[in-house]
């Protein structure tokens, strides 16, 4: 029966949210992802919501935080009444009042990555205090203020897309809190943290309370729980249960309730257990063995892993532990061949991989990807990026048809797959219609129906209810019993530390300990103890070098409109280039420009090296077509002369002087100081009733968006890969094919993530033309500018004169 939601006290204290009867559905009726749902919240609570995997809670989060509506019901947020039925009318939705009422709701999504909308973290933190209309003084204040409750204030300037996921969670975090809202719906922020990292979370929700915000936390833990003024339970779109945490957290029927686990035998888990364990022989082959391993991002972040050493015998199971952003992800992405390192050797399931030992020849090099891909299997951190067929049967499916299996042994392996890890209902769904955790579970059962020798494991945990986490640990230690090796980074979760043979500890990409579970443990908890014991003087260490880091070069201090104007100018006045004094002062004036912004041209030169080509051919075309000049020489049709040695070296020039300065603009100038340029160079036409911010806000979104589905297809690649797809390691013909099936799922991914950053805006209470931003960032002209602009003014007019004298 449906308990109550109100709180004995709800007299004495202000209501900021209340539902009537709401229901929701995703199919038009057909289920009920909320069914006749009655609640409150009321300010200084902190409401704690509890459940399975598929219970509601999102979409319970989704309608407290005004970001959607219900389909029956009536909904009230922060003293407004926003959506109710009508008799005679139907359904009715008050936009207005949806729109005053988002603007005092923060929202924290399950997937914090959706929730970026800019390329720099502090003004990615601002965004949503200049929708609100904050001065620019108090934005100056309360932006750095929220950095520094999530302790993310000494990567201010980096890029969050970037970040790995639990730092993309601080962020998202930081977005709210500069918010100042009177109330906080958080779906699962801790999910992908470390166990210091939650405990932050805990103390940041306990303060709001206190300040008088309201605090709705979705969560799987327990223990996060125990810390609520109130706790509700969700099933099936039900409240199942409510009152405080001692009366909820001490029930008996609890464990049904949020899907705790019963003890589930080996035999009866799904998986035959007949098979005999397989013994390690130390002195085997290692299946994983990594030495001197070193890692850098394309970009001037640092190293990702240095030198890192391990060895893992078949049948081992190795956890690797640290903070957000040590580089276990990167590990497990080398391990599983889809990164390469900057030096170091790696051989996996007997495969070298990097190395001295790996084969030079292209072919050899496939083919010894496509070996590894039927020996490896790979869970990735966010398991939406490793699912793309129509249906979950189908899904999973994909990597046991590529081995080259039967359809019946497709079939059987799916169902055991499925049965194995309770999905079995989720059949004929649509992945993308399934909660996170629910997701997680598909990509795990589609990995496992491969039946690799080897399993890497992101954080397969996360976002998981207790009952899913069991079965997911249930089937390590059959794995484990069955001989296969695995490989799991975990934030040091207690049940996955207790399958471990051996554990390996990173922090900021190099190895702090590696050996016996027990041991590296302790070293973890004294890193975290001693850490906690500096952060003061971290912080103040931290803000010391960001203001160190501020003055990055003269170019990258240069106001964005001067460098975006006479950029622009430059590149156009390329092409006026025809003799070899104007090429010549080009050039100079090019090399200056980067020896002004100290750019990293090796990084430049990789970011445009497929322009480089297309310049090359084009090069090669005018030597061999251009017939003007003295003859030098003849093969058949084509002719070689001084004219078009000229008109190469012309066109060439042209082309390289064109694509090196819009990488230096790009280098020098961030996605946001772009937009901002862009915004205030074309304000004279809001005269003309041009919405120029949305202009630039489209751009903005664009430079943000377009990344995005680089990544996208990059994940969905390596997921097709990681499961025995011919996109890596097939023939010519196969690999064409399969670049072109891709398509299908990138398009889903592309409207998902708009759909999503639609949904970030709203959040971010963004209204477009209908409100008056303010900037937190004020662009300004200054002597050093105008001196830029004086020079390259002078530049341009010579260019352009030169031929007149």
């Amino acid at each position: 029966m449906t308990q109550s939601a109100v709180p004995d006290s709800a007299d004495s204290k202000t209501m900021v949210a209340r539902l009537d009867q709401v229901s929701f559905s995703y199919d038009g009726g057909r289920t009920w992802a909320l069914d006749h749902l009655s609640m409150e919240v009321h300010a200084g609570e902190h409401l704690c919501i509890l459940g399975a995997n598929g219970s509601g809670k999102s979409t319970l989060g989704n309608i407290l935080s005004g970001a959607t509506a219900p389909d029956h019901g009536q909904v009230e947020l922060m003293g407004r009444t926003v959506c109710f039925d009508n008799p005679d009318q139907g359904r009715q939705i008050d936009a207005e009042a949806y729109r005053q009422a988002r603007r005092s709701i923060g929202m924290v999504f399950q997937n914090p990555e959706d929730q970026i909308v800019t390329t720099v973290v502090q003004d990615d933190v601002a965004f949503g205090p200049e929708n609100l209309g904050l001065p620019r003084q108090k934005m100056l204040s309360c932006v750095p203020a929220a950095l520094k409750q999530v302790d993310l204030q000494a990567r201010m300037n980096d890029d969050p897309t970037r970040m790995s996921g639990g730092q993309q969670q601080r962020l998202a975090l930081a977005g709210s809190l500069a918010m100042n809202p009177g109330m906080m719906v958080l779906d699962e922020p801790g999910a992908m943290l470390d166990a210091a990292g939650r405990q932050e979370i805990q103390s940041i929700l306990c303060q709001l309370t206190a300040q008088g915000t309201a605090v709705v936390h979705i969560t799987h833990l327990l223990e996060q729980a125990r810390q609520a003024d109130r706790v509700l339970v969700l099933d099936h779109g039900c409240i199942v249960a409510c009152g405080s945490p001692s009366q909820i957290l001490n029930r008996q029927d609890l464990p049904a309730l949020v899907g705790e686990p019963d003890p589930i035998p080996l035999t009866q888990s799904g998986v035959s257990n007949t098979g005999p364990k397989t013994t390690v022989d130390n002195h085997a082959i290692p299946m994983v063995k990594l030495s001197d391993v070193s890692y850098s991002f394309p970009d001037p972040e640092g190293k990702a892993l240095s030198h890192v050493n391990l060895e893992l015998a078949a049948g081992q199971t190795l956890a690797i532990i640290g903070r957000n952003g040590s580089g276990k992800s990167t590990l497990a992405r080398l391990i599983c061949a889809l990164a390469a390192p900057d030096s170091g050797s790696i051989r996996v399931a007997g495969l070298p991989l990097a190395g001295p030992d790996r084969p030079k020849a292209k072919h050899l090099r496939r083919q010894n990807l496509k070996l590894l891909r039927q020996r490896v299997g790979y869970v990735m951190q966010y398991p939406e990026h490793q699912l793309f067929a129509d249906t979950v049967s189908q899904d999973i499916a994909y990597g046991p048809h590529n081995l080259g299996y039967g359809p019946e042994q497709v079939q059987h392996r799916v169902d055991d797959a499925m049965k194995l890890l309770g999905i079995g209902d989720l059949a004929d769904r649509s992945p993308f219609d399934l909660s996170g955790g629910q997701r997680r579970l598909v990509a795990i059962a589609g990995v496992v129906a491969c039946s690799p020798q080897l399993l890497v494991l992101d954080e397969a945990t996360a976002s998981l209810d207790p009952q899913a986490c069991a079965r997911i640990m249930t089937l390590l230690r059959v794995l484990h019993q069955r001989g296969v090796t695995i490989v799991m980074s975990t934030h040091a979760d207690r049940e996955a530390l207790d399958l471990a043979d051996q554990t390996l500890l990173l922090e900021h990409g190099e190895t702090l300990a590696y050996g016996t579970t027990a041991e590296v443990v302790e070293r973890y908890h004294q890193l975290l103890a001693i850490d906690a014991a500096e952060k003061e003087t971290t912080e103040k260490k931290a803000d010391r070098t960001q203001d160190d880091q501020k003055p990055l070069s003269l170019l990258a201090r240069l106001d964005p409109r001067a460098k975006l104007v006479t950029f622009l100018l430059a590149m156009f006045t390329a092409f006026a280039i025809s003799t070899p004094a104007q090429l010549v002062l080009a050039l100079v004036v090019t090399v200056g420009l980067f020896a002004a912004a100290r750019a990293p041209l090796r990084s430049i030169i990789k970011s445009v090296k497929g322009f480089l080509l297309l310049m090359l051919l084009l090069a090669l075309f005018n030597l061999l077509v251009t017939q003007t000049g003295r003859r030098l020489a003849a093969w058949g049709p084509f002719v070689l002369t001084t004219g078009g040695i000229w008109v190469a070296v012309l066109y060439a020039c042209r082309f390289m002087l064109i694509i090196f300065l819009g990488a230096l603009l790009v280098e020098t100038t961030t996605p946001t100081q772009m937009t901002d340029a862009c915004e205030l160079l074309l304000s004279p036409l809001s005269r003309l009733g041009i919405h120029t911010n949305e202009i630039a806000l489209v751009l903005s979104l664009a430079l943000r968006f377009i990344p995005t589905l680089g990544r996208e297809v990059q994940a969905i690649v390596e997921a097709q890969a990681a499961r025995g797809g011919s996109i890596e390691s097939g023939s010519l013909s196969q690999r064409l094919h399969a670049a072109i099936a891709i398509t299908v799922p990138v398009f889903a991914g592309a409207l998902r993530h708009a759909d999503n950053l639609s949904r970030a805006l709203d959040a971010r209470c963004y209204e477009g033309s209908r409100q008056e931003r303010t900037h937190y960032r004020l662009l300004r002209l200054g002597r050093m500018d105008f001196l830029f602009i004086a020079l390259m003014a002078l530049y341009l007019l010579a260019l352009l004169l030169h031929p007149l004298f």
